[in-house]
């Protein structure tokens, strides 16, 4: 690798593409004042095929290394020309998105808010996970709805009420209650008023099921929660309540 290359490597392809070609050598010092990325593409900590037959591989091979990846790209490309943003917790930052410059609002919401979404959409799913959560989760699920399934009605429920691309999600209240929201294209449920934030994020969009259940927002809905991660949602209901 020669010393241009090297110099790419640091700065990261999501910066590289937004900043200035790098014509020439650059010093070793030059070199260390280029930042890297503000933000990485998580990986999915499992194979794309690993969550077959209910969420085919290509799917999860496009969803993640484009889709997931454009809003990456795209926040970072944001980042450069905003340095301030990536010393800020994305949680913090998307809660008050409209303390933001106005000119930056609409892409910080749609590329960290999808940015957010998706790195907490892969860990929420696993293969061959508990089937059921356990602890302080468990016994919410069962107080507020009755059921495990029930839950998972009013879930499926308020996904196929949502008109368009978006998220629902099993969010947490201001006193620790469950309850179940949705939000629009890549809002995260931070924007929401009075969630703390969520244990559950199923991603309804179509990029996440159209390759294999066409039109069936509902079939995708239900095969979802065959591959749900309980040990992460029940940590993170956990980390909510503290």
């Amino acid at each position: 690798m020669n010393r241009r290359q090297a110099v790419q490597l640091v700065v990261g392809a999501s910066l590289t593409a937004a900043a200035p070609a790098l014509n020439g050598r650059r010093s070793r010092a030059e070199a260390q004042t280029i930042a890297p990325p503000a933000f990485a593409l998580p990986p999915l900590g499992y194979g794309f095929d690993a969550l077959e037959p209910h969420i085919d591989a290509q799917t999860m091979r496009i969803h993640h290394g484009t889709h997931h990846a454009a809003y990456v790209r795209n926040i970072n490309a944001i980042v450069a020309a905003n340095p301030a943003l990536a010393g800020i917790p994305m949680a913090k930052t998307l809660r008050s998105i409209e303390k933001l410059p106005e000119a930056i609002q609409a892409g910080v919401r749609d590329n960290m808010g999808g940015h957010w979404n998706h790195s907490f959409f892969w860990r929420l799913m696993k293969p061959g996970g508990p089937s059921q959560p356990s602890g302080k989760l468990k016994e919410a699920i069962t107080g507020t709805f009755g059921s495990l399934s029930a839950m998972q009605r009013a879930v499926n429920e308020a996904g196929l009420a949502r008109f368009g691309s978006g998220w629902v999600w099993l969010g947490v209240g201001p006193r620790g209650q469950l309850t179940v929201v949705s939000t629009s294209n890549q809002d995260t449920p931070h924007m929401v008023s009075g969630i703390r934030g969520a244990v559950l994020g199923i991603d309804l969009w179509e990029h996440a099921y159209y390759l294999k259940h066409q039109a069936a927002r509902g079939a995708y809905l239900t095969a979802w929660w065959n591959v749900v991660n309980w040990d992460t949602a029940s940590e993170t209901f956990d980390h909510l309540l503290s």
